[in-house]
């Protein structure tokens, strides 16, 4: 679903004349991160199951997709990123349901958790490959088939293993609506610094999300989707060979790993601008399952680990609301001003490599403060 239409949306609204407001729309995600995953996981943890919340929040996110093709073609930018922000609340805490049901589910969530996750990854593949082969890359039908998909979810949810709330038929306090046994685990030190860190390091990945299909489509590559989806399919790889470095690495190196891998992809991509450097862009694609899966992936593995059974699934929102949430927020809005700034009305090579040096930089100052800041023992 997400596939289906957040890779492309850059395009889509470059076509309906609303560029500048690519930063804004990718935005409404975040905010929404923000608002509603720690009510709905206080939900999901005293009064309702999982799936069945699931079920209802991709019904209701399929309605409103389907009325987003009408703003873009009315090009009122509005009711477009109103639309957005709607579905989204309704989306974005999938994220940390689908996650709740699967560590709930699964005996050995070290091991297994990677294996069903990249099945997520496998349809982001499909979706981008069917984008790219049907041509409708920038054209309104992708929203109208991420709506379809959506109800198709909703059917399914109902059918996952069941998933109830673990804390059903305690009382309900003050301290419950503010989901302060979840912060609580902010007074571990490391999980401060992994929050921090994690917030800090989705600047750089709402910048990915926000404006790489513009900057491909600049810099003369015709089938955005389906090389962006190539990126999917390195995921595929590194989310298999996580159970097997988990034991042997151990999460800090493996969190770092990944936040040196964003450094690596920017710097790629700032210098892979020319005809004689195009194979480093390739290279800078690809390198997104080390960026994904060795800091979200695993993040969310650590988060389980350390979370109390019965606030597991407010962690894990939490750790939502840090990185799609606050980080990917500053992200769309910092890379949006510096698109404004650097790129729109003159998208050269040079300002296209000054716009990815920055974020590039960013995640080297960040990896540095993760390595000499996380302290935690496997």
């Amino acid at each position: 679903i997400w596939g289906s239409w957040s890779v492309t949306l850059g395009l889509v609204m470059t076509r309906h004349n609303m560029p500048l407001l690519i930063g804004d729309a990718f935005s409404a995600g975040p905010i929404a991160s923000i608002l509603s995953p720690f009510v709905l996981g206080m939900l999901v943890d005293r009064f309702f199951p999982s799936q069945k919340v699931m079920a209802v929040m991709n019904l209701a996110g399929a309605a409103i997709l389907w009325f987003v093709p009408q703003a873009l073609i009315a090009e009122n930018g509005a009711q477009l990123i109103a639309l957005l922000f709607g579905y989204t609340l309704c989306f974005m805490p999938t994220l940390a349901l689908s996650n709740n049901i699967a560590f709930h589910s699964l005996a050995s969530s070290e091991k297994s958790f990677p294996i069903v996750r990249v099945f997520g990854t496998i349809g982001w593949i499909v979706a981008g490959i069917f984008i790219g082969v049907t041509g409708i890359a920038d054209s309104v039908a992708v929203f109208q088939l991420a709506a379809l998909c959506s109800v198709l979810l909703a059917i399914y949810s109902l059918t996952l293993p069941h998933t109830p709330a673990p804390a059903k038929g305690l009382p309900l306090k003050v301290r419950d609506l503010f989901c302060a046994d979840a912060f609580a685990l902010l007074r571990l030190r490391h999980f401060l610094v992994f929050a921090v860190c994690a917030t800090l390091i989705s600047i750089p990945l709402g910048t990915y999300y926000a404006f790489t299909a513009s900057w491909l489509a600049d810099a003369g590559i015709r089938e955005v989707s389906t090389l962006m989806s190539l990126g999917q399919m390195s995921e595929i790889v590194f989310m298999l060979i996580i159970p097997l470095l988990f034991r042997r690495l151990g999460v800090k190196v493996m969190l770092l790993i990944g936040m040196t891998a964003w450094f690596v992809r920017y710097a790629l991509f700032a210098l892979g601008m020319s005809d004689e450097t195009r194979t480093l862009i390739y290279l800078g694609i690809l390198l997104h399952g080390v960026c994904y899966d060795f800091f979200f992936v695993v993040g969310f593995i650590y988060t389980d680990r350390i979370a109390g059974e019965k606030v597991k699934g407010q962690a894990q929102s939490m750790v939502v609301m840090f990185t799609y949430g606050i980080g990917m927020l500053l992200g769309s809005q910092i890379s949006g001003a510096l698109y404004n700034q650097l790129v729109a009305g003159n998208a050269s090579p040079e300002s296209w490599a000054i716009f990815w040096w920055i974020p590039a930089v960013a995640a080297a100052v960040i990896a540095i403060i993760f390595f000499f800041s996380f302290k935690y023992r496997d």
